[in-house]
């Protein structure tokens, strides 16, 4: 193929295969020591591997190729070649790419008097690409926008003015610099002019810039406005405007409100945008609009602004219930979209226009109908999720008001909350059974997640916003633009119908629950009602979405709620995936009110059997087991029967029988302590006789899954099984419980030592396999977490077994399970012989691990950077013996810093900061410290002056905090001597900085 624009004896039409080879063994640079089209010509023939070769290894080569190709000084010259009109699009668009790169990255590296000529070239390049491609005028325009931004307002004092009068339609005057030809297409002159301005704000939002130089930015283009609102005002009034060119105004107005032009100066704009929304071409541009417009917070200034857009938007009312009777998605959709803007941006400053009162509520009923259109979510429509945010900012800004205001608002909007338990209730309805079978499975995961998500964040709403404003007005995210801020905050805080329904409750309280007990006890008691299967299940989903977190231990309807639920028919899966949540949400008020347990266990032990109701029945017994267990004696037997019997037939999958194992433990734990070996022992028998069977058979897949899933059912079980457990989670108290004299040992003492020839040999044939030898140290590693010193008794073979294991394939699971032993045991005598010789024997083979070079094992080097963080912090003393080396410890220390792996480097950075917190108590590192402190000073400036990612500075900075407060003596003299090498640690940093980081620092 020979390539368009060069001569046949071109580098470039060389073979593919030639071609990586010598992209391979030669830099850019060193290409480009050839003449000008040499260089042009490699890169095009980069960028055609990079677009066409099949061959993903060339690709990757070329796309390096083409990355050092952009960071050249020859750049500035080759990518005007590149927009050449002979090239194909994609040549063009690297070379404009390449001038955006430049002009943004590189922009020191151009003089000063080089500025104006640049942008008379970048002006004339985009009026000769007006017409397209777009991929490439865009980038031009991007390129010109971030121009603009290096030189305004000093070299660029009007750059609005300049770029209307480059594009005027008429030859421009030959003094205006522009270099502009006269237009041959007025209308893409336009657009392009529309492009431009579109692009200069949303450069300015996602360049990296310096606070003050920001401000300074954000001013001058604010100064720009008087320019850009005529044009565009003028544009969408007249008549000779196109759709597209309106669209494109509606574009450009967007991106210009993000900063924060005020509400009054743009409001005849906005009524534009909302005639605009009857044109079904200009839709979605003025939605879009009009959402951003509205959503900026500093609108709540401009109060009679936001008044008065009030009637335009309670005046999309018809059109939005014409469209949702249509079943127009998209229309409905938008208006939804705007009318949830207005009300939940300035919900309180809107409240307190009591003036207008009536008004805010038509805007709350046109809300809530949107909650409330008609179809089943995500199939029929996709407009409710959007309003549930809105109803919990109303009614946290309502109980926000001082106590007689607040009186006044809740009678008014009450019932409009009583209307909305309601609406919601009846958008949780399943559909028929027929329907529901229909739908794609994407479908019901998304119905699922928009009725309810498990949710493991504890913030509250209004806290994640308090979040994400202090994120955006943080400096490192200064390039974040409104568009991201919104998606990010909207990913934070996707709110569901169960959350909305526990929001509604702060509103409606007790009378809330009372009203679903009331229409619940009507359908399940009156013989005249015929009630439907989704009738109950919405109501039961009601309960469960409160009482999942509010505490409903007080409420008076609880007690009559549990009588119900046994009168439920749970034949209907989906039903009975509810009632089991439900019954999961009251375990603590069940803890409290032991005696209902009857009535409720034997529901949950049916829905035990059934592989459908898998997740919900299985994390709902464990919940019971968990909250109740002190009053499950009576039931212990069944319970323990019934998992016996679906843990045997594999009822479940790997997960939820860990679950189920986890539950089991906590029952257990409870008995009296002459029943639990025996029922742990009856319990377990199968799958140790199951494990025992598959230790002597060959090494194959399936053998190792199953393994795997045994064992881990028994550190599940492990997990919780403590019968000196009097709370639930006494997790890292360590050091508060100290072993006590028993008579007997403890049952999971007993168990494991039991079966510890049978891990032995399973060991002895899976040792090189990594999941396998994980998921052993898993059940030591669960059971010395949660027995503590009661694990003393396994501590010498176990300790013995590691060692041998680690030494012949070392892994990282084991140097964990180390490190807990360290932590528990490290403190007593009769143990720490044997935890002295494991530290020994882990410590010698990972040695010999770095001086083989550690890179492939971030893994090991962080799990041995920690054991040694814990020995350091619990039993210095062990690094007396000849057999560690200290001076080898530091230097794995200074290796596992340079690993760009985030938690092998804090691993390293938490061993520095006990190993220096040590230095004046043991002379051996005092020594060590003297003599190699200064390389550890050297390679933690290295990666803080660019050397490592940014997101690892918290770790580096602990390290030199420490050097700081340890030894700012020697830090002195180590600094005084890094630093003055010339380029250290980058050469960006001059003497100055140096000089006031080192002053800084010390200080």
């Amino acid at each position: 193929m020979i390539i368009s624009g060069c001569c046949t004896c071109c580098p470039a039409n060389l073979k593919p295969v030639l071609f990586a080879k010598i992209f391979s063994a030669y830099p850019f640079d060193f290409l480009h020591r050839f003449v000008l089209c040499t260089g042009m010509c490699f890169s095009i023939q980069a960028l055609y591997q990079l677009y066409f070769d099949p061959d993903m290894e060339h690709k990757n080569v070329a796309q390096k190729w083409l990355t050092q190709a952009q960071a050249s000084a020859q750049a500035w010259h080759f990518c005007w070649a590149l927009l050449s009109p002979d090239k194909i699009p994609e040549v063009q668009f690297f070379g404009a790419s390449t001038l955006h790169t430049k002009i943004s990255r590189h922009w020191s590296d151009l003089a000063a008097d080089q500025h104006e000529s640049l942008r008379t070239q970048l002006l004339s390049h985009i009026l000769q690409f007006s017409s397209g491609p777009k991929m490439v005028l865009t980038r031009l325009c991007v390129a010109l926008a971030s121009l603009a931004l290096n030189v305004i307002p000093q070299a660029w004092s009007q750059p609005v003015a300049d770029m209307v009068r480059a594009f005027q339609p008429h030859k421009p005057d030959p003094e205006d610099g522009s270099g502009a030809k006269a237009s041959q297409d007025p209308h893409a002159h336009c657009l392009t002019l529309l492009e431009l301005l579109t692009v200069l704000p949303e450069e300015f939002q996602s360049s990296r810039l310096a606070q003050a130089r920001r401000g300074q930015l954000r001013e001058a283009l604010a100064g720009e406005w008087a320019v850009v609102c005529p044009l565009l005002r003028q544009l969408m009034q007249s008549q000779d405007s196109s759709s597209q060119v309106k669209e494109k105004v509606l574009q450009c107005l967007s991106s210009w409100v993000a900063l924060d032009v005020p509400l009054g100066e743009i409001q005849e704009l906005l009524q534009d945008c909302f005639t605009a929304l009857s044109d079904p071409e200009l839709f979605d541009a003025a939605v879009e609009t009009i959402v951003n417009a509205i959503s900026q917070p500093d609108c709540q200034r401009y109060i009679n602004a936001l008044l008065s857009l009030m009637p335009l938007v309670l005046g999309l009312y018809d059109q939005l219930k014409t469209a949702a009777q249509d079943g127009d998605m998209e229309t409905s959709h938008g208006i939804c979209r705007i009318a949830v803007a207005l009300g939940e941006t300035h919900s309180r400053v809107l409240l307190e226009q009591v003036d207008h009162w009536q008004e805010y509520l038509a805007l709350v009923n046109m809300i809530l109908f949107c909650t409330g259109i008609p179809g089943h979510y995500p199939v029929n429509e996709t407009t409710s999720s959007l309003t549930l945010t809105f109803w919990y900012t109303l009614q946290d800004d309502i109980l926000s008001f001082e106590e007689e205001k607040q009186s006044v608002y809740l009678q008014v909007y009450r019932p409009v909350y009583f209307q909305l338990v309601d609406v919601l209730l009846h958008k949780s309805h399943y559909p028929s059974q027929e329907e529901y079978a229909s739908w794609s499975s994407d479908d019901k995961e998304q119905f699922r997640i928009y009725r309810w998500v498990w949710s493991y964040y504890s913030f509250s709403l209004i806290e994640i916003w308090r979040l994400t404003l202090i994120m955006y007005h943080t400096d490192n995210l200064s390039s974040m633009t409104n568009t991201n801020f919104t998606n990010m905050f909207s990913w934070l805080c996707r709110v569901d119908i169960s959350d909305t329904l526990m929001y509604v409750y702060e509103m409606l309280g007790a009378e809330l629950l009372s009203n679903l007990y009331e229409r619940l006890g009507r359908l399940l008691m009156d013989p005249q009602q015929s009630a439907v299967w989704q009738d109950t299940e919405a109501l039961l989903f009601g309960f469960q979405s409160i009482a999942e977190t509010i505490d409903v231990n007080y409420s008076d309807v609880i007690p009559g709620l549990i009588g119900l639920i046994p009168r439920i028919n749970i034949s209907n899966i989906l039903l009975a995936d509810t009632v089991m949540y439900t019954i999961g949400s009251l375990a603590e008020w069940l803890a409290d009110h032991p005696v209902m347990l009857g009535g409720i266990l034997p529901m949950v032990l049916q829905g035990l059997a059934k592989p459908e109701l898998s997740v919900s029945s299985v994390s709902t017994l464990k919940r019971i087991c968990r909250e109740c267990r002190y009053d499950l004696g009576p039931y212990a037997q069944e319970i323990l029967t019934v998992s016996q019997d679906v843990l045997v037939k594999e009822v479940h999958k790997s997960s939820q029988c860990m679950w189920l194992m986890q539950g089991l433990g906590f029952l257990l734990s409870a008995l009296p302590s002459e029943e639990i070996l025996g029922r742990l022992h009856s319990l377990i028998t199968p799958h140790i006789q199951q494990l025992d069977t598959l230790a002597q058979q060959e090494l194959n897949a399936t053998n190792k899954q199953s393994i795997i899933h045994i064992v881990g059912m028994l550190a599940s079980l492990f997990t919780t099984l403590d019968i000196n457990r009097q709370a639930d989670c006494l997790e890292g108290a360590a050091s508060s419980r100290l072993p006590a004299p028993q008579s007997t040992q403890n049952p999971v003492v007993v168990v494991l030592q039991q079966v510890f020839t049978l891990i032995q040999t399973i060991l002895s044939k899976w040792l090189h396999d990594s999941e396998v030898v994980e998921a052993v140290c898993g059940v030591f590693d669960k059971s010395v977490r949660t027995l503590l010193h009661d694990f003393g008794p396994m501590v010498p073979q176990l300790g013995e077994m590691l060692g041998e294991i680690y030494s012949a394939f070392p892994q990282a699971s084991a140097l964990d399970l180390a490190r807990q032993m360290v932590h528990i045991f490290a403190g007593e005598e009769h143990h720490i012989s044997h935890i002295r010789s494991l530290t020994e024997v882990l410590t010698s083979t990972t040695l010999t691990i770095f001086q083989q070079g550690p890179r492939d094992h971030p893994d090991i080097a962080e799990s041995f950077m920690d054991l040694h963080a814990q020995i350091l912090k619990r039993k210095p003393d062990l690094y007396l013996s000849e057999q560690l080396d200290v001076k080898a410890l530091f230097y794995c220390g200074i290796l596992s810093l340079k690993f760009p792996e985030t938690p092998t480097v804090k691993a390293a950075s938490q061993f520095f900061t006990e190993f220096l917190s040590r230095c004046k108590d043991m002379p051996s590192f005092g020594d060590v410290l003297q003599r190699d402190g200064k390389l550890l000073t050297e390679t933690v400036l290295q990666a803080v002056g660019g050397e490592s990612p940014s997101s690892l500075t918290e770790h580096f900075s602990e390290v030199l905090l420490n050097l700081s407060r340890h030894c700012p003596a020697l830090l002195s003299q180590w600094l005084k001597e890094t630093l003055q090498t010339p380029g250290f640690p980058c050469a960006q940093v001059t003497a100055e900085q140096k000089h006031t980081f080192s002053q800084q620092l010390l200080r």
